[in-house]
């Protein structure tokens, strides 16, 4: 194992150690929430935990959980959630967030939005001063919307690209949209940045997660780091 996944396995435990028995949980998608599902399994198999039931974050996460025999429910059946457990592609000091590179970015926000807590699991190699600066933003949108949205997209100084599939086809999300990866030279005001994308017809949600995190568990080669605020 490489020392990259010995961190996000290190930063998937510290932060099961905040998952009490009893409780509904949001279970996140990618590499860093594998782990975080593989020992979130173990706890439940050794009785560490008892009673967790989790909502998927996609139909990856989903089928993985099942093979791992962990329990799963739907938003409809347990709209609010203890917490929620998922991993980022950026980080900045502030704690918010570029998600969405694996491409479950709006199930992934609408599941962390119904916890009460949202734990944010990542290696040191995610940490960035100013968002953007080592990876774009992933825009979803509906397919009718395309040449629209990448057309608006330009003029607010990124180049928009479509995400394809290994065979040149689009990506499809779990909700049956597109995925538009947008590079920006500098995100100097997320925020504003989040008001304007949300602006374009046919967008449905981006990766920025602005203001979410409640705490970030943050391993590397000196340990852990852990970042908190309240909600």
């Amino acid at each position: 194992m490489s020392d990259i996944e010995v961190f996000k396995r290190q930063a998937a435990e510290h932060a099961l150690d905040h998952v009490q028995s009893n409780t509904r949980i949001g279970l996140g998608s990618g590499s860093t929430a594998r782990h975080m599902l593989h020992g979130l399994a173990e706890r439940l198999a050794d009785g560490r935990l008892e009673n967790v039931v989790g909502v998927p974050t996609s139909e990856a996460t989903a089928d993985l959980a099942r093979q791992l025999g962990i329990p799963l429910t739907t938003l409809d059946d347990c709209p609010e959630l203890a917490c929620t457990l998922d991993g980022a592609d950026e980080i900045d000091p502030q704690m918010n967030l570029i998600k969405g590179l694996g491409g479950a970015l709006l199930r992934e926000k609408i599941v962390a939005a119904s916890a009460e807590r949202f734990f944010v699991l990542v290696d040191s190699s995610k940490l960035v001063m100013q968002l953007g600066e080592r990876t774009g933003v992933p825009i979803e949108v509906i397919p009718f919307a395309q040449t629209l949205c990448m057309q608006r997209l330009r003029d607010l100084g990124c180049q928009p690209k479509l995400r394809q599939n290994d065979d040149g086809t689009p990506f499809c999300t779990d909700e049956g949209n597109v995925i538009l990866d947008c590079r920006f030279v500098k995100i100097a005001d997320p925020d504003a940045l989040n008001v304007t994308i949300m602006s374009i017809p046919g967008v449905v949600d981006h990766g920025l997660f602005l203001g979410m995190t409640t705490t970030a568990f943050i391993a590397g080669s000196t340990g852990i780091t852990i970042m908190t605020h309240s909600k």
